[in-house]
C-alpha cells in the first residue's frame, strides 16, 4: 500500500506521515529531505542549480533510519541529517526543485524506494509536494495537508528553535517566516515540473486546529478503510 501526503511547508505532513507509518508498521520516506540534500551537495560543489543537474549521477545519497525510526540522510558518506534542516536549506531546496532534471532524478529514486519499502513492510508513506500527482498517482490513499500561513510559521519557528537557532524578536521572526512560506507556496505551485497541487482524488486535511495525534488518527482511519 502506498500513502501519499502532499502539501506546503510546515503544514504538518512530515510529522503526520512519520507517525502514520509507525502506527501501521509501514516505512516512511521524507522526499523533501532528498531535495534538501541535493541543494547542499550543489552548495558544497560551488555549482549553480542548473550546472549541478549535469553531475547528479556522481552524488551519493543514502537514506536510513535511527533507533527511533526517524529518517537519516547521508551525502557522499557524510551524515547531513541535521545540516539540511536549516532555514536556508529549506529555501535552497525549493530553488533546486524547480529544475526538471533534478525532479526527474529524484522522482525515479522515490518510486524505486517506495515500491521497495512497500514490498518489505506491506506499505510505504511518502510526503512531499508531488507524491500523489507525479511520483505515485496510483497511490491507494492520497492526502493533501494544509494549514493557515501563520500557524505554519509558528510551527517552523518552533522547529528552528529546537535545533538551536535563536530569535530575540519572535514576532519579527514569525512575520519573516510567514512571508517566506507564502513566497515558497507560490514558487512551488507555479513551477513547471511537479507543481504543488492536490490530486483530484486527494482527501483535504486542514491541520490548523488539529493536534498531531488527531491528524494521524484521521489518516490512519482512511488507510484502514482502504486495506
Amino acid at each position: 500500500m502506498i500513502i501519499a501526503l502532499d502539501g506546503p511547508a510546515a503544514s504538518g505532513k512530515s510529522t503526520t506521515a512519520r507517525l502514520v507509518a509507525q502506527r501501521l508498521g509501514f516505512r516512511y520516506l521524507d522526499t523533501g529531505a532528498m531535495y534538501r540534500a541535493l541543494a547542499l551537495a550543489a552548495q558544497q560543489r560551488g555549482m549553480t542549480d542548473e550546472a549541478f543537474a549535469s553531475v547528479l549521477p556522481s552524488v551519493r545519497l543514502d537514506l536510513g533510519y535511527d533507533a527511533d525510526g526517524n529518517q537519516t540522510v547521508a551525502l557522499d558518506g557524510e551524515d547531513v541529517t541535521a545540516a539540511i534542516r536549516t532555514r536556508d536549506m529549506g529555501l535552497a531546496a525549493s530553488a533546486i526543485s524547480r529544475h526538471a532534471p533534478v525532479r526527474e532524478y529524484l522522482v525515479q529514486m522515490q518510486q524505486e524506494l517506495g515500491r521497495r519499502y512497500s514490498e518489505e513492510a506491506g506499505g510505504a508513506v511518502l510526503d512531499g509536494r508531488d507524491i500523489g500527482t507525479v511520483v505515485f498517482p496510483q497511490a491507494e490513499l492520497k492526502v493533501f495537508v494544509i494549514a493557515d500561513a501563520r500557524t505554519r510559521a509558528e510551527r517552523r519557528l518552533a522547529e528552528l528553535e529546537v535545533r538551536g537557532e535563536v530569535y530575540p524578536d519572535r514576532e519579527a521572526a514569525l512575520d519573516a517566516l510567514e512571508a517566506e512560506l507564502v513566497a515558497r507556496d507560490h514558487a512551488d505551485a507555479a513551477r513547471a515540473a511537479g507543481p504543488l497541487r492536490a490530486a483530484p482524488d486527494a482527501i483535504l486535511l486542514d491541520t490548523t486546529e488539529l493536534s498531531p495525534e488527531e491528524q494521524v488518527e484521521i489518516v490512519v482511519q482512511h488507510a484502514l478503510a482502504r486495506q
